[in-house]
């Protein structure tokens, strides 16, 4: 089962994005901060096959830091706001969703990202 880190410091979206996963066939590991997140992710306990994270988080780092962090550790990122500010500070191999969104949506986009179906654009980007 893979191992999903969630970071989120509101409990209520953390809850329903923990419970999405679970559902969904993941194992999820909760960090409320992002210097939470950061030690987890280079304490190698556990590999992360993923990040879920907001990008405004309490504490030193935001969810853009987190993902530049697990770059250095290798893992996918998945993030939740801040669209507009994807392609300046987006993550290869990353999905963006924009709050609010379905548990389907994000469980769906998980596993595309895990599987490997990502689209090289940006959310909202056009085709061309």
């Amino acid at each position: 089962m893979p191992s999903i880190l969630v970071i989120e410091d509101d409990d209520a979206i953390q809850s329903l994005v923990e419970d999405a996963l679970n559902e969904g066939g993941f194992e999820t590991a909760v960090a409320s901060t992002g210097e939470e997140a950061v030690t987890l992710l280079k304490g190698g306990l556990v590999t992360y096959r993923a990040l879920v994270t907001d990008i405004t988080l309490l504490g030193r780092f935001n969810g853009w830091e987190v993902a530049r962090a697990a770059r250095e550790v290798d893992p996918s990122f998945l993030s939740g706001v801040a669209a507009d500010e994807w392609l300046v500070q987006g993550v290869p191999n990353s999905i963006m969703l924009q709050k609010p969104f379905a548990p389907v949506q994000l469980v769906t986009a998980v596993s595309h990202l895990l599987n490997g179906c990502l689209s090289p654009k940006a959310p909202n980007e056009p085709s061309g």
